[in-house]
């Protein structure tokens, strides 16, 4: 099972819609897709219409270590994927976590009871710096770090995400390794000439990065993914084909490259949605 954490330090960057869709898409490849919600903010949690709902969630998976399927999971409308659901709302889990020991390998330490089950996990977390994230991070195969290109979120990427990854290197001394960070430019309007220009700045600055790099794939601004929030459905299934009319990019295909990108062992497969 790989796991995927959905990260940043700022707000309104997309992590919700990248994790939703990501999701979507591989489980209609035929995977088998988990999502996490540990924003407190449950977004994710009411992003698609459950066929079945849990009566506990992410505040038993992490307090209680509750592992069993029929009391945590929820069933999405969406065939292969499951949800976790995010359940707490008034933040307990961040002062359990900030006293116990084990606080920040709580999940790490229950992954086990799902990789029989699942091909990926991927987790949405906080947009702000926390236990909570420390925790996924450190549970995490990779660190997925949607951007948009604005002045403040690239400042921001470097004085909180970046500079948590750094902190979190002293764990390498008990065998875990902090992930690989891939920054995901999201939310772009390519007419703008200063998008152009921080795009071109983040490339240089992390051009000789060992464990952080910037994936080719761009999310642009586009409305299918705000219609596809709306209806409640995977944006590839809003407009899978170019037009006429509009000739650019379908979502269908901005999709499959990024899962494509981010998870090439599983091309074949992601290539047959339609």
């Amino acid at each position: 099972m790989r796991v995927i954490s959905v990260v940043s330090t700022k707000d309104g960057v997309g992590k919700t819609t990248v994790a939703a869709n990501l999701g979507g898409l591989l489980a209609d490849a035929g995977l088998s897709v988990l999502l996490l919600d540990l924003d407190s903010q449950p977004t994710l949690s009411s992003y698609y219409a459950l066929s079945r709902e849990a009566m506990a969630g992410a505040y038993e998976l992490i307090a209680l270590n509750q592992t069993d399927p029929a009391q945590i999971i929820s069933t999405t409308v969406v065939v292969g994927l499951d949800l976790i659901l995010s359940n707490d709302d008034q933040g307990r889990l961040t002062t359990l976590l900030l006293h116990a020991p084990d606080g920040r390998f709580r999940l790490r330490n229950v992954l086990d009871h799902f990789r029989p089950r699942y091909d990926l996990l991927l987790i949405d977390t906080q947009g702000a710096r926390s236990v909570m994230l420390e925790m996924a991070i450190l549970a995490s195969d990779l660190a997925l770090y949607p951007i948009t290109p604005e002045m403040l979120a690239a400042r921001e990427l470097l004085r909180g995400t970046f500079n948590l990854l750094c902190e979190l290197e002293p764990f390498r001394h008990l065998g875990i390794t902090p992930p690989p960070l891939r920054l995901l430019l999201n939310q772009v309007n390519s007419i703008r000439v200063d998008t152009r220009m921080i795009i071109r700045g983040l490339r240089e600055t992390f051009s000789g990065a060992t464990n952080v790099s910037i994936l080719e794939t761009v999310v642009p601004d586009r409305v299918a993914f705000l219609n596809a929030a709306t209806l409640c459905l995977p944006a590839h299934r809003i407009r899978t084909r170019k037009s006429r009319e509009r000739p650019s990019t379908s979502a269908l295909e901005i999709m499959q490259a990024l899962a494509i990108e981010l998870f090439p062992e599983w091309c074949e497969a992601i290539y047959m949605v339609r």
